[in-house]
């Protein structure tokens, strides 16, 4: 995890699966919030660039949810808090 020096706003780093298209359609995450690792699905056909606001299934907070695929397929996720 790491944290911006602007606001201390954890951004999480994750790791993801590839479903059998090649598309990642998992990544797993840190809640910000309780620290719990949980399984964040992915929708690859969603478009290049997501944002969105996703709950916690363990502590039921919040999170700002940024979801990116660049040219070849990598996919790239963040996580905030979101109030």
């Amino acid at each position: 995890m790491r944290f911006d020096t602007d606001d201390d706003t954890p951004h999480e780093e994750f790791s993801a699966d590839a479903d059998e298209a090649g598309q990642n359609s998992e990544a797993e995450v840190v809640c910000p919030y309780c620290g719990e690792t949980v399984e964040l699905a992915i929708d690859p056909h969603g478009g290049h660039a997501q944002e969105y606001i996703e709950d916690c299934p363990v502590c039921c907070r919040p999170w700002r949810v940024q979801v990116s695929f660049d040219d070849e397929g990598k996919l790239e996720v963040s996580l905030e808090k979101s109030e």
